[in-house]
């Protein structure tokens, strides 16, 4: 792909998130895209969302469980961009038609209070960078269809890395936690949508320790040369899987000890 493929492909998908009109497979348009294409058509549209006047607030990290991995024939995460209008209050209301075709993921956040970058980023420094680890939720949404109506052929990584990782918001519980004071590894949510239990997990689905997944963050925007900056969100990765929230949809997530997280989509 040019970098007039990447700026157009960009365009095109904040069109669909404004006008809430899926756009065609990216990797259906241009089957020769590769990762550097997709991070690239990711960050045309985090400088146009910048542009815009929006303030970027942290880092999501998605695909770290291996079941979505072999899925997606990839042996990697992914990661995207979290903006402030992506923040919801726990026990808030998303409006009708805020989103496409959203969906909930379970997960442990991670709020920074010091600088984390470089290439060489180890465990004990995501530790010491952490200033608490709180539930939360990830909203995604898929301004791409799944879908080629044609093929038959459904979305790669590509599309999904393009599509800033599926992200489209996130819900922070109130309870904060220094992060040595669980073990992450057993922190787990049961997670229910209308009062019926959808999905349960623990944060070892997430390369078998959530504060292992800000390491690798941390390394692959060393490679971009980017780094996570004190105050930032980090969404470690679901450890459940993705649950449909059509309208109507009361999302419920006990963390146990950890804590609780709620939304409703109208």
């Amino acid at each position: 792909m040019t970098p007039q493929d990447h700026a157009i492909a960009a365009a095109d998908l904040l069109l669909a998130e404004t006008s809430g009109e899926q756009i065609g497979l990216l990797s259906v348009r241009h089957p020769e895209m590769g990762m550097d294409d997709a991070y690239a058509v990711q960050n045309a549209i985090f400088r146009a969302k910048l542009e815009a006047g929006q303030r970027v607030i942290g880092w999501k990290i998605g695909l770290t469980s291996k079941a979505m991995q072999y899925a997606l024939n990839i042996d990697i995460p992914d990661s995207g961009i979290l903006f402030d209008d992506m923040l919801f209050e726990t026990g808030a209301t998303v409006p009708k038609g805020r989103f496409i075709q959203p969906r909930i993921e379970a997960e442990i956040a991670f709020v920074m209070k010091a600088p984390l970058g470089g290439a060489d980023v180890s465990r004990a420094d995501v530790i010491a960078a952490t200033d608490y680890v709180t539930p939360s939720l990830e909203i995604l949404d898929t301004r791409i269809l799944r879908a080629d109506p044609e093929t038959g052929q459904t979305r790669s990584v590509f599309d999904t890395i393009s599509d800033n990782a599926a992200n489209a918001g996130i819900v922070l519980g109130r309870e904060r936690h220094a992060v040595e004071a669980h073990d992450l590894r057993w922190v787990g949510a049961i997670t229910s949508r209308n009062g019926e239990v959808e999905e349960t997990g623990l944060g070892a689905g997430v390369l078998n320790d959530p504060v292992e997944s800000v390491v690798w963050l941390a390394r692959r925007m060393a490679q971009y040369g980017q780094s996570i900056a004190p105050g930032q969100v980090i969404l470690s990765g679901s450890f459940i899987r993705p649950i449909e929230c059509p309208s109507g949809s009361e999302i419920h997530a006990d963390f146990g000890a950890f804590g609780r997280v709620d939304i409703r989509f109208d």
